[in-house]
C-alpha cells in the first residue's frame, strides 16, 4: 500500500472515531453500497486485470518465443547464445514487467475500492447522525415552543388578572377619596388628633391611588394598549409646572439650569410630565428636606437631558440597573421609604415608548453619607424625529 493510500486510510480512521456513538450496521452499509452502481464497475475492472495480469504475459511470452524461433530457422540460423538472450529479454522479461505493473494497477483498484467503501460507510454515518441530531433538534424546538406559549398563556392571565383587580378598586377608592375630601373641607372643626388620622387616611388613599393607576398604566403599557401620542413639547413650562405640583410644595430649595433658547422635544406630553414628576417625587423622598433639589435640561447633539439630582443616600453601582426592573429597589430595611418598585420601571417603559431612555449616575457628591444621585431622560428632539 503506497503512502497517499495510507494517509487517506488514517483519515478516515480518525474522522471515525470522533463519532463514540456508531450505532449503525456496518455490514448492512457495506451491503448496500456493493449494491450500487459505481461498486459493480470497480468490481468488473478487478476481474478485467486480475485475467489481464495473466493473459497479456503469457501471450507475449509465446508470440516472442514463436516469433524468435521462427525467424531463426527461417535463416538457418543454429539456437545459439543470441537466441537464448533474446528469448529471455523479449519472450520472460518483458512479459514480467509487464505482470507486475498489471499487479500494481491491480493494487489500486483495490485500495480505491477499500477507500471508496469507507467514504460510502462514512457519508452513510455522518447522514444517520444528522437526521438523529435534526430529529432531537425539532423535538427540543417543539418543546420549548410549548413552553413559550404557556408563558405566554400565563403572562396574558397575570396581566388580566392584576388589571381586572385594579378596576375594582378604583371604584371604591374614587368613593373613599370622594368621602375624605369633603371631610377633610370640615377638618378645623375636629379635635387636633381625629385631623392628624384623617389627614393620614387622605394621605394613605391618595397613595393606594396612585399605585393602582400606576398598575394600570404598567398593564396597559406592557400590552400595547397604552396610547402614545407624540409632538413637540416645550421642557421648561412642563417641568416649573411638575415641580409646582410635587416640590414646591414641600418648600424645597430648588436650583434651575436650562440652555437658552432650549428646543422642544418630541414626546408625549401628559407621559413626559408624569415621568419628571416621579423622578422629582423620588429626589424630595430619598434626600433630606434641607437640602438643594437640581432641575436641569441642556441639549446634547441631537436630544435633550433632563436632569434631577438630589442630597441623597445614592445608589449602590450593584443596584443601578436593578432599580428599573420590575419591583426593583436599591435599599431595603425598615428605615427604607415606602414604594413599591414600579416607578423607575413605568418611567423606562414609557420613556423608551418615546424613543428616549433613562439612566442614573451615583454617585456625584464627595459626601460619603450623602453622596447622592442624579436621574436623567435623553429625549429626541423634535425636529429630529420629525424627520
Amino acid at each position: 500500500m503506497s503512502s497517499g493510500q495510507k494517509e487517506v486510510k488514517e483519515c478516515l480512521n480518525r474522522v471515525l472515531s470522533w463519532m463514540p456513538d456508531r450505532n449503525t450496521d456496518t455490514r448492512a452499509i457495506i451491503r448496500l453500497m456493493r449494491k450500487s452502481p459505481f461498486a459493480r464497475l470497480i468490481r468488473g475492472r478487478l476481474l478485467d486485470l486480475n485475467f489481464l495480469q495473466w493473459a497479456v504475459p503469457l501471450f507475449l511470452a509465446a508470440t516472442a518465443i514463436v516469433f524468435e524461433l521462427s525467424e531463426h530457422l527461417r535463416k538457418g540460423e543454429s539456437l545459439d547464445i543470441a537466441f537464448d538472450a533474446e528469448v529471455i529479454i523479449f519472450g520472460f522479461m518483458g512479459p514480467a514487467i509487464i505482470a507486475f505493473i498489471i499487479a500494481w494497477m491491480r493494487q489500486l483498484m483495490e485500495a480505491q475500492k477499500q477507500a471508496v467503501e469507507e467514504v460510502y460507510i462514512l457519508n452513510r454515518e455522518l447522514e444517520n447522525k444528522v437526521m438523529e441530531r435534526t430529529a432531537a433538534l425539532e423535538q427540543r424546538n417543539a418543546e420549548l415552543a410549548q413552553a413559550n406559549r404557556e408563558l405566554q398563556k400565563l403572562d396574558e392571565m397575570k396581566s388580566e388578572f392584576v388589571s381586572l383587580v385594579s378596576h375594582e378598586l378604583r371604584a371604591p377608592l374614587t368613593t373613599l377619596n370622594g368621602g375624605l375630601e369633603l371631610a377633610m373641607q370640615n377638618a378645623e372643626s375636629l379635635p387636633p388628633s381625629a385631623r392628624r388620622t384623617l389627614e393620614t387616611m387622605a394621605a394613605e388613599s391618595n397613595r393606594l391611588t396612585h399605585l393602582v393607576q400606576t398598575i394600570l398604566d404598567v398593564s396597559r403599557l406592557e400590552a400595547g394598549k397604552l396610547e402614545i401620542n407624540p409632538g413637540p413639547v416645550a421642557l421648561r413650562p412642563l417641568m416649573e409646572q411638575a415641580a409646582e405640583v410635587i416640590l414646591i410644595p414641600k418648600n424645597r430649595r430648588l436650583e434651575w439650569g436650562f440652555d437658552p433658547d432650549l428646543p422642544p422635544v418630541w414626546a408625549d406630553e401628559i407621559h413626559l410630565e408624569e415621568i419628571v414628576r416621579n423622578l422629582m417625587r423620588n429626589a424630595e423622598v430619598y434626600s433630606p428636606p434641607d437640602t438643594t433639589i437640581y432641575l436641569y435640561a441642556r441639549q446634547e447633539g441631537e436630544k435633550v437631558r433632563v436632569s434631577v439630582r438630589d442630597h441623597g443616600m445614592g445608589i449602590p453601582m450593584d443596584s443601578q440597573q436593578r432599580i428599573f426592573e420590575q419591583f426593583g429597589r436599591a435599599h431595603g430595611g425598615e428605615s427604607t421609604a415606602p414604594g413599591w418598585g414600579l416607578g423607575l420601571y413605568f418611567a423606562r417603559k414609557l420613556i423608551q415608548a418615546q424613543g428616549g431612555s433613562i439612566g442614573v449616575i451615583s454617585p456625584i457628591w464627595e459626601n460619603v453619607e450623602a453622596p447622592g444621585a442624579e436621574f436623567f431622560l435623553l429625549v429626541p428632539l423634535a425636529s429630529f424625529s420629525e424627520e
